[in-house]
């Protein structure tokens, strides 16, 4: 299991590095004002970290429970990085909708699209984080 000064660290790098990929490119995907994307990213991406450490902590608790281990197989890291984005969109696609004040099946793709985004970027990413900063086997429980 990790530790929580390095679940926050995995936490903040991974929010921190999507915002300067998606934000940019979402304004001139969706033609909004860069300003409105960015309050929407930056309000996203913290109800993301939080849900991020939660969600993370409880997946990894799960798998420690069932698998006796939290290395993570090719499949399961795809189960992890859908149920991860499915809950996310339930919950940011109200907030988009009215503030940038678009119908709901607007806002359902904007955040659909975030989400494919997310689904990438979430695999790629906590897959090299883990060849970067690998899970002792042994590792103190936080």
């Amino acid at each position: 299991m990790r530790k929580t000064a390095d679940r926050i660290r995995h936490a903040i790098s991974f929010e921190v590095l999507a915002l300067l990929i998606v934000t940019p490119a979402a304004a001139l995907i969706f033609d909004k004002p860069l300003h409105d994307i960015g309050v929407v990213t930056v309000v996203s991406a913290s109800i993301a970290t939080a849900w991020n450490y939660l969600y993370n902590l409880g997946f990894d608790h799960a798998m420690k429970r069932l698998r006796g281990t939290v290395r993570k197989t090719v499949p399961i890291r795809v189960l992890h990085a859908v149920s991860f984005e499915v809950g996310l969109l339930f919950v940011l696609m109200p907030f988009i909708a009215w503030y940038l004040g678009v119908s709901l099946m607007e806002a359902f793709l904007i955040d659909v699209s975030f989400a494919v985004f997310y689904l990438i970027y979430a695999f790629v990413f906590n897959w090299l984080y883990d060849v970067i900063f690998p899970v002792p086997e042994t590792a103190p429980q936080s």
